[in-house]
């Protein structure tokens, strides 16, 4: 990493301690892309950070800014939390969220959050659509806890502060869904890999406020969502259906959805896919619009001559001689300004 420092966050519950690690220069924000990811059940800002440290993501790294973020007590090593502590909701985490923003005098991003994470960034577009400019959200749920699902977790075993073996098949299940399910002969592996981050570096009894944390959460409005949404699941993904009937309520104009085949941990199984979709999105954002896809010749892209020029879904921009890469990658955040009606009167002071 770069850099790493911790803020805490002005939650009215305190302290709240929330960790914040960056990736890149944000000194550079105006001239890059900046993302905010949040994490999901079972894992830290480790997850983010070795998907962006992946090859499929080495040019969207080198031009854009990432914050990950640690909600309370999901520090590598963090110490308990107190046990007056009350965590927070995933409403309250996700409107919050903004206090990091202002503390690093960042002025808008792009959520990229997995699981209960996504949850999080999906309410904190919902509560400050002027601060993001849209939201790439992995095996998001729409919906509250089922009275099924909150019956099954009063059963989780967790041996006072150590993860039981109960919890520990819950959270490799909300993790990997049908992967671990008949003869995969990875499934070792994967539960192996799972098993030594869980137990290593992540806090189990902060790890279970997590838990129930999303397991209390409230229905997810994302229908009243102004910004533009990327959902993503894998088909072996137990939330797969979920994202789909989520998919299937909402306004297409603003929606993209992409179901990654024999995938059920997306980042880990298919990263190419998940960068390559963010890149797409992101152009449409006029955003990354220097970085040239996949298989697309990079000196025909980004023609000079008189009659080369880039479209994309903002608008097409040419890229003159006398501009740079890092300028063309510029935000284009037109859609964000205000216009004055002439006409209203004049607020009196």
């Amino acid at each position: 990493m770069d850099r790493s420092f911790q803020t805490r966050a002005l939650l009215p519950l305190k302290p709240s301690l929330l960790f914040a690690y960056s990736q890149g220069d944000l000194s550079q924000q105006e001239k890059r892309a900046v993302f905010l990811t949040v994490h999901d059940l079972g894992t830290n800002h480790s997850s983010f950070e070795e998907f962006v440290n992946s090859a499929c993501m080495i040019e969207i790294k080198e031009r854009s800014c990432f914050i990950h973020i640690d909600v309370p007590g999901h520090a590598d090593n963090a110490p308990n939390l107190a046990d007056s502590f009350q965590f927070p909701s995933l409403q309250l985490l996700g409107e919050e969220l903004v206090t990091v923003l202002d503390f690093l005098h960042v002025k808008y991003v792009i959520g990229i959050g997995e699981g209960a994470g996504a949850n999080v960034l999906a309410r904190f577009g919902l509560a400050h659509p002027s601060r993001c400019l849209g939201l790439i959200l992995i095996n998001v749920t729409g919906s509250a806890a089922s009275v099924l699902d909150v019956f099954k977790t009063k059963f989780i075993s967790w041996k006072g502060d150590e993860v039981g073996q109960s919890a520990e098949d819950f959270l490799l299940y909300h993790k990997f869904g049908y992967q671990l399910v008949g003869d995969n002969p990875d499934k070792e592996k994967i539960v192996s890999e799972f098993q030594s981050r869980l137990h290593s570096s992540l806090n189990s009894k902060n790890l279970k406020q997590y838990v129930k944390a999303f397991m209390s959460r409230k229905d997810l409005p994302l229908k009243n969502c102004k910004v533009d949404l990327l959902l993503i699941t894998g088909i072996m993904s137990p939330y797969a259906s979920v994202v789909e009937k989520l998919y299937k309520d909402l306004n297409k104009e603003k929606v993209t959805l992409l179901k990654v085949e024999r995938a059920g941990d997306v980042l880990a199984d298919a990263p190419a896919k998940v960068a390559q979709s963010i890149l797409l999105f992101c152009k449409g954002q006029g955003l990354l619009t220097s970085v040239a896809m996949p298989g697309v010749d990079r000196n025909r892209a980004f023609s000079t001559s008189s009659g080369g020029s880039t479209e994309g879904s903002t608008g097409a921009r040419r890229l003159s001689r006398g501009m740079s890469m890092e300028d063309y990658d510029k935000p284009n955040i037109r859609r964000l300004s205000v216009t004055i009606n002439e006409q209203l009167p004049p607020i009196k002071k």
